[in-house]
């Protein structure tokens, strides 16, 4: 009777816990966040709703996306409800998410949220520096020394947040374009921002802020040139050399461009599997060898899926999927400085591997040479035993560079004691 009634409460507690149909509603402008094998859903617009919503998916297992798990946090979440927030896995040991931008929808200095995934518990930290006012902070991008970077594609200031520090700083954007809200971005493996422009007919040209040496540059672009990109976004790809972009306005067609990073170079990739509706202001993510796309605005719930899974694990060919796969795969990012490839893995693998062997190899043979020498020297003291002499150490036998071979009257040496003569046999050996 116990057991039965411990099964109904383990029961009732992963119903509360585990909520598709509560939580699970088309958004846009939510935040997404990837730590510890969690994405973090946070907020965002939902029809008749501003979002307080708080719940993760676990990438830690496979699964199917046309039957999504989730973990619903929403009643520990003290963050006021918002949209067009911009978050980050940052922090001093880069397992904290960061929060910050329109939270509550007013235009007053930005309020940082901390969210300690240990714990499950939120934190308003003490930042100092100027404070700004982010109207947009969706396109806000985190570089690998934990600084976020919000520029809204308007205005002279570009703010950063140093998640480490908590440390505000401003930069001028004195030669930036303006490029208008909604633009997709993404870091690049040399530390620049690359951002493409909202605000125009087509992506002729896209823009890279240095975030490094403080300066921006344009690249005018060629191939198969997409039009207005107005609430896409935009991923790395794993070899470092190509950017991904998804979605936006005006073009139901083809809702896939890839921008080669060598050439600046656009074309539509190959991709096999059912191609989902183009959508806007959802979010997209890198996980293992997917690009993960969380909800967004344009397509059908009974139709597709909220989250969206495109295998980007081979540049010949992309695969949208309904599968997750959680087992690792080899990354070739050999040009990203921030990250070790596996190919340079393999390779200094090999190398010390190598070093290993001809160290064993060199410590073998000096031990059989010593044993060698070991023995020599004790077939000699047994030969002068033979002949009645003591084999002492102190006994210089010389051979005065002549040939060993039996010799008469040899002289031995005892150094301070008789000196004696005495027939010495080498036996063939020098």
């Amino acid at each position: 009777m116990i057991q039965k009634y411990i099964t109904l409460l383990f029961i009732f507690q992963l119903l509360i816990e585990i909520n598709c149909q509560y939580v699970q509603k088309q958004r846009e402008g939510h935040t997404a966040t990837f730590i510890d094998n969690k994405l973090y859903i946070l907020g965002g617009l939902s029809p008749n709703n501003v979002g307080k919503d708080f719940f993760y998916f676990d990438f830690s297992v496979p699964f199917n996306t046309q039957n999504l798990l989730l973990r619903d946090l929403s009643n520990i979440n003290t963050v006021p409800s918002h949209f067009g927030a911009g978050s980050a896995r940052g922090g001093v040991n880069n397992d904290t998410l960061f929060l910050c931008g329109e939270v509550g929808n007013t235009a007053t200095a930005t309020i940082v949220y901390k969210f300690n995934v240990q714990s499950n518990s939120w934190n308003t930290p003490i930042t100092t520096g100027i404070k700004p006012t982010l109207y947009d902070a969706s396109i806000g991008t985190i570089d690998h020394n934990g600084k976020m970077y919000f520029w809204e594609g308007i205005g002279s200031i570009i703010a950063i947040l140093d998640t480490k520090n908590l440390i505000w700083e401003e930069r001028s954007s004195i030669g930036a374009p303006n490029i208008g809200l909604k633009s997709a971005a993404t870091l690049l493996p040399d530390n620049k921002i690359i951002y493409m422009d909202s605000s125009v007919d087509n992506l002729t040209q896209v823009y890279l802020y240095d975030t490094i040496n403080d300066n921006w540059s344009t690249k005018t672009t060629s191939g198969t040139v997409p039009p207005k990109k107005l609430g896409a976004s935009a991923v790395l790809g794993l070899d470092g050399q190509r950017v991904i972009v998804y979605g936006g306005t005006t073009d139901p067609l083809n809702s896939l461009y890839e921008l080669n990073l060598l050439n600046f170079e656009w074309r539509i990739p190959k991709t096999s599997g059912k191609t989902p509706a183009s959508r806007t202001s959802h979010r997209a993510n890198v996980v293992g060898k997917y690009m993960v796309v969380s909800f967004g605005l344009g397509y059908n719930q009974s139709d597709e899926n909220d989250i969206l899974l495109l295998d980007i694990s081979n540049n010949d060919e992309y695969i949208w999927t309904n599968e997750y796969d959680p087992t690792p795969t080899i990354s070739p990012l050999s040009t990203m400085p921030f990250h070790k490839s596996s190919s340079n893995i393999s390779i200094t693998g090999a190398i010390v591997g190598s070093l290993i062997v001809c160290a064993l190899i060199i410590l073998l043979l000096y031990l059989w040479n010593k044993n060698s020498c070991r023995n020599n020297k004790a077939r000699n003291n047994t030969s002068l035993n033979n002949q009645g002499i003591s084999g002492s150490p102190n006994i210089e036998i010389h051979n005065h560079g002549r040939e060993a071979e039996p010799l008469d009257n040899e002289i031995v040496h005892n150094h301070g004691r008789e000196t004696i003569e005495l027939p010495v046999y080498n036996h063939g050996r020098e």
